[in-house]
């Protein structure tokens, strides 16, 4: 669909307008609130913080009795960015473990190589600017160390409860389960694990130690995403039949974000070679040409940057050590072990392609979108197709180009014991590509009503079906047969300004989910430390989690098989052996868990 500016912004009023409408349901003959209702008692709470934040929807309160103390494993891009989340009244961090000089730097300084990225990842030093002037300051209060397991032998000494992990995914098992087994509680990045075989032993280990485990699909606490589902939930959309999801990117051979420059030294022969000590040279100019103290802070901070990138090449006789490993990839392309370390992305091993990285966020949304409509119980896919290439890049790496898939959730009323209830199922297409960026990302929900987009987890906005250009307003009607109330979408030339008013109100600086997940897992951790009571948890549990990676791999499997499979609710049973790697592959034996001891 081409959307005008004109259309974007009549579709984010309607959106407004829809959210903060006062028609109350009713329900069994009972008047059920208003949403309006709820979100004026939300934005007085979120007035008092300046804000409208996660404690007013999502269950917890606005602070915890002391903040929860951790330890960040793995300070790369991802755990920069968890670390540019952190509220300080509700999280200190302790200590630091990354392997690499670049992802210590960042993670105390920031990442100045862009405005954008040092809004998102502004290091602990501005984290906690009101204790911390200095680096030195700053070490002197946080614990650096290479190899996370030494910050997990010696988390009690640092007085550490909790880890959050952003390492490689081929990690995420070891070190959570590492983790739990010395009485730590965790959040790891998406995706929970590489196999579901590691994600049942990390459920696993969560219930024996009794430890929360949650994983970081922040999409259950982005609060764009919680008025969406609700929308769906009061039947404003109508029936759900579809849903059309997308992650779009540029990536070139000649510009790939998952190919990133590596210190020459380390492979001089690397087609990126010699980049980032160009860079430095040109900006070390930059720097001594700086006169306005704008300037020269900005090119101070990105040649110490640059340096700290370039330090990495102490990694090229280390990187064995940590178990990244030399290879021949399709008998042409030579990739050292520091590759595979800097590179991970690109490789079976170490990563899951485009739907551990990309597709499972777009999927856990679809998943979320579709327990709407179930009362919000989550609803496991019926079956998937997909298929995946590689056209673009050439063979430096294992991860495919696009992937291409489609699922199938059940509707409401399924009943596969009737041949015509059967069919009633709610697809959902997802296709990450490289090579060209049209349409971002994001969802698409369509509705015998209404149609919903979400934008790159910051923009939503809802038209009357195919009606782009029309303004709406949500107006009360009332059902022949049972006399029930119900909203509905109706097209207003003048819309509903005081709905849009409150809507507005309502989303006030909602962010994209991340800091709300850290607040709400450190709150659980201190107001249920044993994980004793069961409706008290993170929103991504272990259950959740698991069946997030369920859904990714089994399609990585479909896509490089060229297969339709069928998902086994045995598949999404923690306590269950059945995996996807087993029924699918082949594979007899388990993945060797020992080691995570």
């Amino acid at each position: 669909m081409n959307l005008t500016s004109e259309n974007k912004a009549i579709g984010k009023e309607n959106f407004y307008a829809a959210i903060g409408s006062d028609v109350k349901p009713k329900k069994d003959g009972v008047e059920m609130p208003g949403r309006r209702d709820v979100l004026k008692e939300r934005i007085e709470q979120g007035h008092l913080a300046g804000g409208t934040p996660g404690w007013a929807y999502f269950g917890y309160e606005s602070s915890v009795t002391s903040p929860l103390r951790v330890g960040v494993i793995g300070t790369g891009d991802e755990g920069s960015v968890l670390i540019g989340a952190i509220n300080p009244d509700f999280i200190e961090v302790k200590s630091i473990a990354d392997i690499r000089p670049y992802n210590q730097y960042r993670a105390f300084h920031g990442d100045w190589y862009s405005p954008a990225a040092l809004a998102v990842r502004p290091g602990l030093m501005k984290i906690y600017e009101r204790d911390w002037k200095t680096e030195n300051a700053a070490r002197k209060n946080v614990k650096v160390y290479g190899p996370y397991q030494e910050l997990i032998a010696n988390a009690k000494d640092d007085d550490v409860e909790a880890v959050i992990i952003a390492l490689p995914l081929h990690l995420h098992a070891a070190a959570a389960i590492a983790a739990m087994k010395a009485g730590l509680h965790v959040l790891t990045e998406k995706l929970m694990g590489h196999s579901v075989c590691e994600c049942k032993e990390m459920a696993r280990v969560a219930k024996e130690t009794n430890k929360h485990l949650a994983t970081g699909h922040q999409r259950h606490y982005n609060i764009l995403y919680d008025n969406a589902v609700d929308l769906i939930k009061r039947g404003i959309l109508g029936d759900l039949h579809y849903i059309r999801a997308q992650w779009h990117r540029r990536n070139m051979p000649d510009r790939d974000s998952w190919k990133q420059p590596m210190p020459e030294a380390v492979k001089p022969k690397d087609s990126l070679a010699g980049r980032l000590e160009r860079e430095l040279k040109s900006w070390e100019g930059k720097l001594k040409d700086a006169k306005d103290p704008r300037d020269i802070e900005l090119w101070t901070n990105r040649v110490a940057q640059k340096k700290a990138q370039i330090a990495d090449e102490i990694l090229g006789s280390k990187a064995r050590e940590f178990g990244y490993k030399d290879a021949v990839i399709d008998g042409v392309y030579n990739r050292p072990a520091v590759e595979e370390l800097i590179r991970w992305r690109l490789w079976d091993r170490t990563g899951g392609g485009l739907m551990a990285e990309l597709g499972s966020h777009q999927l856990d949304a679809a998943s979320i979108f579709v327990a709407a409509v179930h009362g919000g119980e989550k609803q496991y896919p019926l079956s998937v197709g997909a298929a995946a290439n590689r056209p673009i890049f050439p063979a430096d790496r294992d991860v495919d180009d696009h992937v291409f898939c489609v699922f199938e959730f059940p509707a409401p009323d399924y009943d596969p014991k009737d041949p015509n209830e059967a069919l009633k199922r709610i697809g959902v297409h997802y296709a990450s590509i490289n090579g060209n960026d049209y349409g971002g990302y994001g969802e698409t929900v369509f509705g015998t009503k209404g149609t919903l987009l979400l934008e790159r987890e910051k923009d939503v906005m809802l038209w009357q079906t195919s009606q782009v250009g029309s303004k709406i307003k949500v107006v009360e009607k009332t059902d022949k047969d049972t006399k029930e109330k119900y909203p509905e979408i109706e097209v207003n030339d003048a819309g509903d300004p005081e709905s849009v008013a409150y809507g507005k109100m309502a989303t006030k600086d909602a962010g994209r989910g991340y800091r709300q997940e850290i607040e709400h897992w450190a709150w659980c951790v201190r107001k249920n430390p044993d994980n004793s009571d069961p409706n008290m948890h993170p929103k991504c549990d272990p259950k959740v989690a698991l069946g997030d990676a369920v859904i990714a791999l089994s399609t990585n499997m479909a896509a490089h098989k060229g297969l339709r499979v069928e998902f086994k609710p045995q598949w999404f049973d923690p306590d269950d052996d059945a995996t996807p790697e087993r029924d699918i592959l082949g594979e007899k034996v388990k993945p060797d868990v020992s080691k995570y001891a």
